[in-house]
C-alpha cells in the first residue's frame, strides 16, 4: 500500500483545509484509514479515524466538531476537511493505514503516507 498526502497549506486562524490522502492498492476498503498530526518538538499525535466502509468515525477531543474525515472507496481516497483552524492545529498531517480496527494508537498503523504541511497563523 502506498500513500499520498497532499492538500497542506498556509492559512489564517478560523479559515479552512482540504486534505487528501490517495492510496494504491486493492484492499482500500477493508482498511481502516487515519489522520495523525505531528509539531515541531511535540509526538505524532492522533487526529481522526475513518472505518472501512466509511459509516464509523472517531476523532481526538481538540478537532471534535472542526475536522470531519470522509473517505471514497471508489476513488481511493480519504479527506480530512479541517474547518475553524487553530493556531496549535499547526503540523505535518500523515495519513495512514491499519487493519488493526479503529485504533488510535499510531503502533498498529503499517503503511504511513509522507506527510503534508499545516500551518495556521494567528
Amino acid at each position: 500500500v502506498q500513500l499520498q498526502a497532499s492538500g497542506g497549506g498556509l492559512v489564517q486562524a478560523g479559515g479552512s483545509l482540504r486534505l487528501t490522502c490517495a492510496a494504491s492498492g486493492r484492499t482500500f476498503s477493508s482498511r481502516v484509514m487515519a489522520w495523525f498530526r505531528q509539531a515541531p518538538g511535540k509526538e505524532r499525535e492522533f487526529v481522526a479515524v475513518v472505518s472501512g466502509g466509511g459509516a464509523t468515525t472517531y476523532y481526538a477531543d481538540s478537532v471534535k466538531g472542526r475536522f470531519t474525515i470522509s473517505r471514497d472507496n471508489a476513488k481511493n481516497t480519504v479527506s480530512l476537511q479541517m474547518n475553524s483552524l487553530k493556531p496549535e492545529d499547526t503540523a505535518v498531517y500523515y495519513c495512514a493505514t491499519t487493519l488493526s480496527g479503529m485504533v488510535t494508537s499510531n503502533r498498529y498503523y503499517d503503511y504511513w503516507g509522507q506527510g503534508t504541511q499545516v500551518t495556521v497563523s494567528s
